[in-house]
């Protein structure tokens, strides 16, 4: 695929003005599907199933089957609603999407169109330069997900591809689609924006449990919607929207990429072609997706099968008195509870870990070892292969390696092996530990035999180390660290290093 032209992006920001629009899907964990009593694959429980197991007929389809609305569903749905600080329709109702996809059985999805369950909100948004943004939500609505296409082919896409596989098992997963409205006024901070809306809404969902939030999974996708107008320009510019972006980093880049490629587009006298998009992780670029459609394309009507949503005023209210700590004052608070300086806090937040930092804490790590592990080590694993960090492992086994670092068993050598096992899927620190040997050496005496072994091979060194020069002993360290494989506490060696050149006659 050849890359399109790109415009600087300074100088694309300088002649443009982009208006984003961001649509976050989130897959609620029930444990059924939004309209059939099938097993929802967006909860944990089912995760590992085999294609087309998760399924019932509604899901496929299939003649006479008919819709029943899945009560946790709509709860959760109204729980975000309220935690995005919108309104909640007294009566929504359901709508059919008409069109045709093999993922999708019965050629209709059931979604929300003019009457949603949730509207007119706002997030507040603080971006690493500590701008802040009140990005307004236009609506959330619910809908069920399709299911899963597999292009078998070279390119892995439907064109050119041999022929396609479906699995069922995504199809009528539940769905909270949270549309925001126009976004201006960003200038060159609409990518970082755009990442950190993303990031608010993972810590809001997180926060209720009501979704697993994985983007690695799907359990949380972002379409990217941008436009370029010219400045001083009123009118929107048409726009693009770029589908299923699957991590907060991508979510950065493919906006940025955008806004590069329409601008070189705009400033040659071209158009913008109104269409979706998909993004490439590997090559960093955008490609043609289909024309997109306008609503009228879709021939919404209601939904026949279905009665309107109308939720007692007294559950609203109950599930508003339900909701958690909003992430803003969570963030004080345990900025606080954890004792960090304003630049640590600002970096665990930065690199979109405080969950995963507090979810270490909570699994047993110290607040210091959980950040150094999270904003050290894994950020950098992360950075190195595109990805982000909490995608690589669990909280409970960071807590484990920080576990096994502080009994004295690893060192931070050693534990920075034991980490490249447990993200190739070897298994937890402690197994990792035990099958690799990276145990640290706590016998004494093999360091002795090590340590003797060092110092007479190394007289002059003995010599310093008796007149004084105690510094000299970094040398015998060494070569006993080098002898151990680095299995052995360097402190531990450096008293023992000193007690034996101190003891020799």
């Amino acid at each position: 695929m050849a890359r399109a032209a790109l415009m600087d992006f300074d100088e694309a920001l300088a002649r443009f003005e982009p208006v984003i629009g961001l649509e976050v899907h989130v897959e609620l964990n029930t444990t059924t599907k939004m309209f059939s009593p099938a097993p929802n694959p967006a909860n944990s429980a089912y995760h590992d199933a085999e294609p087309n197991t998760l399924v019932a007929p509604v899901d496929m389809g299939l003649p006479g089957s008919l819709p029943v609305v899945n009560g946790t569903a709509v709860r959760h749905s109204i729980s975000l609603g309220l935690a995005l600080g919108c309104s909640i329709a007294p009566s929504s109702r359901f709508a059919r999407k008409n069109y045709f996809y093999p993922d999708l059985g019965k050629n209709y999805q059931i979604s929300q169109y003019d009457e949603p369950i949730a509207f007119e909100g706002s997030v507040e948004v603080e971006l690493e330069n500590g701008r802040v943004f009140q990005v307004a939500i236009e609506r959330a609505h619910m809908e069920e997900d399709a299911g899963k296409l597999t292009h078998v082919g070279a390119t892995g896409r439907i064109h050119g591809a041999e022929y396609s596989l479906v699995d069922y098992n995504r199809a009528g997963v539940p769905l909270v689609e949270i549309v925001t409205k126009p976004v201006v006024g960003a200038g060159a901070d609409a990518p970082a924006l755009a990442r950190a809306y993303v990031a608010a809404i993972r810590d809001i969902v997180l926060s209720l449990g009501i979704s697993e939030a994985r983007m690695e999974r799907g359990n949380l996708r972002c379409d990217a919607n941008v436009s370029l107008r010219p400045k001083g320009q009123e009118a929107f510019g048409t726009r693009t929207e770029t589908k299923n972006v699957n991590s907060m980093r991508s979510v950065e880049r493919a906006v940025r990429y955008e806004i590069q490629r329409q601008a070189a587009i705009l400033a040659d006298g071209g158009s913008i072609t109104q269409e979706t998009r998909h993004w490439h992780e590997d090559t960093g670029t955008t490609s043609p997706g289909r024309p997109k459609s306008d609503a009228d394309d879709y021939r919404y009507f209601p939904e026949p099968d279905l009665l309107p949503v109308e939720p007692d005023p007294a559950l609203i209210e109950e599930l508003r008195a339900a909701l958690p700590e909003p992430p803003a004052a969570r963030r004080r608070r345990l900025k606080a509870d954890w004792g960090f300086t304003d630049i640590d806090f600002q970096g665990v937040v930065n690199g979109g870990l405080l969950n995963e930092v507090l979810a270490t804490v909570e699994a047993g790590a110290t607040p210091a070892a959980a950040r150094k592990w999270w904003t050290g080590e894994l950020t950098r694993i992360a950075n190195a292969q595109g990805t982000d960090a909490s995608e690589l492992v669990e909280p409970a086994d960071v807590a484990e390696l920080a576990a096994l670092v502080e009994e004295g068993a690893l060192t931070d050598r050693l534990a920075r092996q034991v980490l490249e096992g447990v993200i190739a899927g070897e298994g937890s620190p402690r197994k990792i530990v035990d099958a690799r040997g990276l145990a640290v050496v706590s016998d004494d005496g093999a360091l002795v035999a090590a340590i003797d072994q060092a110092l007479a091979a190394q007289p002059d060194v003995l010599a310093k180390i008796r007149d004084g020069k105690v510094q000299a002993a970094g040398a015998v360290i060494g070569a006993v660290m080098k002898a151990m494989q680095g299995k052995a506490d360097a402190a531990r060696v450096r008293e023992l290093v000193l007690e034996r050149a101190g003891s020799e006659e």
